[in-house]
């Protein structure tokens, strides 16, 4: 969304799973984007509002469902689990409808290492 270069394997499966019709983002993603933006850990070229709506309005994205399964699975994760909420509840929420996760973040990567959930680095 902000033109950061994407590695390789990650544009290719975001560009498989948009001709499929099924990107997904975890709701908990906009509260993640707003708090990293308001702490200064993630420079957007928008506001996080705006970020966010304009990535939802891209072709073939969609919000993931988190029904209250998915979040009490989040407590329960096997190996040892990323400690931010956030990253648990998409953790939790790839696990239970079988998405892979592309993402920078190095403690998900590691997570998907450990074979929990399916990670593509971008």
């Amino acid at each position: 969304m902000n033109g950061d270069p994407l590695s390789v394997p990650s544009r290719e499966a975001v560009g498989a799973a948009q001709a499929a019709g099924a990107v997904h983002v975890s709701p908990i993603t906009a509260w993640e984007i707003a708090m990293l933006a308001a702490r200064g850990r993630l420079v957007l070229t928008r506001s996080p509002t705006a970020w966010f709506t304009a990535l939802l309005s891209l072709p073939s994205v969609a919000l993931a469902p988190m029904p209250p399964d998915v979040l009490m699975a989040s407590a329960t994760l096997p190996g040892t689990p990323p400690r931010d909420p956030a990253d648990r509840i998409i953790a939790a929420t790839a696990r239970a409808y079988g998405h892979a996760i592309v993402t920078r973040d190095s403690i998900l990567i590691a997570y998907g290492a450990a074979r929990h959930i399916d990670v593509i680095a971008c």
